[in-house]
């Protein structure tokens, strides 16, 4: 095994434990860690050059699905279009906050506008509130099925370069 795969492992192993720590910014590590691994590796455009465009595609995908998961899950629960729109900003806003807040922001976000915005009862409100963590635990499943996807894909790509 190489330096840079191991350094990729290590990064990759904290990226997935830091995949359940609201405030570990897991997926940047995991392609920080793939990054420094191709460096080490001595960056060969032609061969490091398309697997980081491809893992950088995917972490972008892994950073959206937290932002989209917990308004769609809203929306999927009879929340209105402002219910979907203050969970996003909730999760945004519950970044400043730590890691309560981004479990907090997205939920309060919601609520308040159903109960603001919407002028929902607070049955109706609470529902979508409900629809908001359904989704926020959603984009967590789906975020660590990618982090195990940009891993198999770091692997492969670092073994292969070296074996």
């Amino acid at each position: 095994m190489s330096l840079a795969f191991l350094l990729f492992l290590v990064a990759w192993i904290v990226g997935l434990v830091g995949t359940f720590v609201p405030v570990v910014p897991a997926t940047l590590i995991i392609f920080g860690g793939a990054a420094a691994g191709a460096l080490i590796d001595g960056f060969q455009a032609g061969r490091d050059l398309p697997f980081l465009l491809v893992f950088l595609v995917i972490t972008a995908a892994a950073m959206l699905v937290d932002n989209l998961a917990s308004a769609w899950g809203a929306r999927r629960y009879g929340g209105s279009r402002a219910a979907g729109w203050g969970a996003l900003l909730g999760g945004i806003a519950g970044l400043w906050l730590g890691p309560l807040g981004l479990l907090v922001g997205p939920l309060s976000g919601a609520l308040l506008a159903e109960l603001l915005v919407a002028r929902r009862p607070m049955p109706e409100a609470l529902r979508s509130t409900w629809g908001t963590l359904i989704g926020l635990l959603t984009g967590l499943g789906a975020k660590l099925v990618l982090h195990l996807l940009l891993g198999i894909y770091g692997f492969w790509h670092l073994w292969s370069a070296n074996g």
